[in-house]
């Protein structure tokens, strides 16, 4: 039992060191700008473009179930023109950047672990560095970037479109009238909703292309290690949003 658990602790101790080394070489790779730039925009198509219809489907109805359940919650208590406040308030802070992160956790980080993986396990990573290629800046610092700098944007239209839908609910099933709506939304509303939903947006962007890119680049096994790291890839990408989004309520709230 105790040599079990210090197998355990010793694997995680390596695991943490062979990110920092990662991190560390994606670092390093930054200055090589002439190598990732071009790939970079060609990610950013893949992670921001591509990705939009699944977290505008997703913000749509969040916004129409949001709506209902503050009228039944509210029903009797507080006015009901306090919809749009929590409408807004949670589509801002809260669901519009977590599940636009998990939903893209599935599509992004596994698409790019499975990626990363095949080419690892055929040896096309190896003959990058043949040709002189370095592989973190041809395929690591693209992903990073394009999710860090893309997923603020998605999550910015999923925001909106969460608001639209619930104001639209509002309108159709709680005859609610749109100065009622729009008075509630003002309500309580500080610009520190927006940017708070955004910075919150692109830290979990970080994190998903740095983790799909360091399981997928750690992929040994053939047909069977790529399948496992794309379910770590998401497995891990949810647990890191979870906690990041716990770590930045306490800190910036």
């Amino acid at each position: 039992m105790i040599q079990a658990i210090g197998r355990r602790a010793v694997t995680a101790v390596e695991a943490v060191g062979q990110v920092g080394h990662f991190f560390q070489d994606m670092v390093r790779a930054l200055p090589d700008v002439r190598t990732w730039v071009g790939p970079a925009i060609v990610q950013m198509r893949r992670v921001g473009v591509d990705s939009l219809p699944v977290a505008l489907f997703i913000a749509a109805f969040t916004g129409v179930v949001l709506a209902l359940q503050a009228s039944y919650t509210f029903t009797g208590a507080v006015p009901l023109y306090f919809v749009g406040t929590l409408v807004g308030k949670t589509m801002m802070l809260e669901l519009g950047p977590v599940l636009a992160g998990l939903a893209l956790a599935g599509r992004v980080g596994a698409s790019m672990a499975a990626e990363l993986g095949t080419m690892k396990v055929t040896e096309q990573v190896d003959a990058l560095e043949t040709l002189a290629y370095d592989p973190y800046a041809y395929l690591v610092v693209p992903r990073v970037i394009a999710g860090t700098l893309m997923f603020p944007i998605i999550v910015a239209f999923a925001m909106a479109t969460g608001i639209v839908t619930g104001w639209l609910t509002s309108l159709a099933l709680l005859d609610l009238s749109t100065n009622d709506f729009l008075k509630g939304l003002k309500l309580f509303y500080v610009f520190k909703d927006i940017w708070f939903g955004l910075f919150k947006s692109a830290t979990f962007g970080f994190t998903i292309t740095l983790v799909g890119c360091i399981v997928g680049l750690d992929t040994r096994g053939g047909a069977q290690g790529v399948g496992r790291a794309t379910t770590h890839a998401v497995v891990y990408s949810a647990i890191l949003i979870l906690v990041l989004d716990a770590f930045w309520a306490v800190v910036l709230l």
